[in-house]
């Protein structure tokens, strides 16, 4: 029988074995499976299946599908714990990575990027419900920073291993994609036999919930699940499609981001400790609106590489800045909504992810540049929002249009 032990009590544990170990593992694992997946996709895609921007497009909805059905993470936790579900999502994206290069067609692409989803998308859920379960308010922001740059570092990996051997050993997809999925579902399958079973001290409630008062987070995860795909979807694919960047001159890009992540991300803790969740929020969106309008100045003004390079690392690090927004719900959340919440804002978050991709891909056809200047509104919509943030949010004052009040308001 699995053993369960109060996160009180795994503090007498080896530090190996407690819950932010745990956290730490599984910051490291989810990367090299989505990040090998990642890197080669846009390349792969063109060079099997002969995608355009349309089939690209119609990808990342499927991609999304998943997300937007993230609701149903409340649903499999009345019968499956949170932990388990979690390191089992990670062997689902791990394995379905594997072997995603031996279906080199639309069809198999589509499916095979379908069940990887579902992994991902259903770990991540799950993995920022335990984050904010686990890890104690006043360092949150530092911890959350903190396992941010592992992440980052393993995925630095992937991409300097993809970089170094591609070319020298004469890689092929098939090979990298075994080895990157295959390492993810191995380190879940370990952490599922190491580890106990954490139990929070707040009870989690198993049933849908959806509260007034938690609307301006509601509206922020919504904006930034649409402006995410943007960028996810077509700012590498620009680097292929207008630059004919190569699989090792995209990952020395990539590799780039990762190193400024390794170095950024633990301050970034720091930033919204000291300036708070609106003053960070708001900096990352005013980045982001330059960024998408300068995206466009690549196409309308003839910038070159150099430029559109540097404006991809730059897009990248705002994006880091997004863990305040975890931090905003923790401070102004019921404990015991953590888990449903997390899985309601997921979907929230993927309604424009699902919707957007393909008939952006269609515009795309059209104008590339109109593209990314949506793009720039939907950042300009969330600074407005992340305006309506308190400097210290708490339960019964989560906007500034509410007054504190000294208890929780449902």
């Amino acid at each position: 029988m699995t053993k369960i032990v109060k996160i009180g009590d795994a503090a007498n544990m080896p530090f190996w074995r407690r819950p932010i170990a745990l956290l730490v593992l599984m910051a490291i694992a989810m990367p090299i499976a989505f990040n090998t997946w990642s890197a080669l996709l846009n390349n792969f895609v063109i060079e099997a299946a002969n995608f355009d921007g349309a089939d690209i497009g119609l990808l990342h909805t499927i991609r999304e599908i998943p997300g937007f059905l993230a609701i149903g993470v409340i649903a499999i936790i009345i019968f499956v714990r949170e932990q388990v579900l979690g390191l089992v999502s990670l062997v689902l994206l791990g394995v379905a990575t594997a072997i995603t290069a031996q279906f080199p067609s639309l069809g198999g692409i589509l499916t095979l990027t379908m069940l990887s989803s579902i992994g991902f998308h259903y770990y991540e859920t799950v993995n920022q419900s335990l984050q904010l379960q686990w890890i104690d308010k006043e360092n949150a922001p530092r911890v959350l920073g903190w396992l941010l740059a592992t992440g980052s570092a393993a995925t630095f990996v992937v991409y300097l291993v993809i970089l170094l051997l591609w070319e020298p050993l004469n890689l092929t997809y098939n090979i990298v994609y075994m080895a990157g999925g295959g390492v993810t579902a191995a380190i879940a399958i370990f952490a599922m036999i190491a580890y106990p079973q954490f139990e929070a001290p707040t009870p989690q409630r198993k049933q849908f919930i959806l509260r007034k008062r938690y609307w301006l987070y509601y509206a922020l995860q919504f904006m930034a699940g649409a402006r995410r795909q943007i960028f996810t979807v077509f700012a590498g694919f620009m680097m292929v499609e207008k630059f004919g960047f190569k699989v090792d001159e995209l990952t020395m890009l990539y590799l780039i981001n990762l190193l400024i992540n390794m170095l950024v991300a633990p301050l970034l803790g720091r930033v919204v400790q000291r300036f708070g969740e609106r003053k960070t929020l708001g900096f990352e969106y005013i980045g982001l609106v330059i960024v998408f309008l300068s995206y466009g100045g690549v196409y309308y003004l003839g910038w070159g590489i150099a430029v559109a390079a540097f404006l991809y690392v730059v897009d990248h690090v705002f994006f880091g800045l997004a863990l305040a927004l975890k931090t905003y719900f923790q401070k102004i959340a019921d404990p015991g909504d953590i888990a449903p919440t997390a899985a309601v804002a997921f979907t929230i978050n993927h309604i424009a992810a699902v919707g957007l991709p393909a008939p952006l891909g269609l515009l795309w056809l059209v104008s590339p540049a109109a593209v990314f200047f949506l793009a720039a509104g939907m950042a300009a919509t969330s600074l407005m929002l992340a305006l309506l943030i308190p400097r210290h949010p708490v339960p019964g004052h989560e906007t500034v249009l509410t007054r504190p009040m000294p208890a929780a308001a449902e």
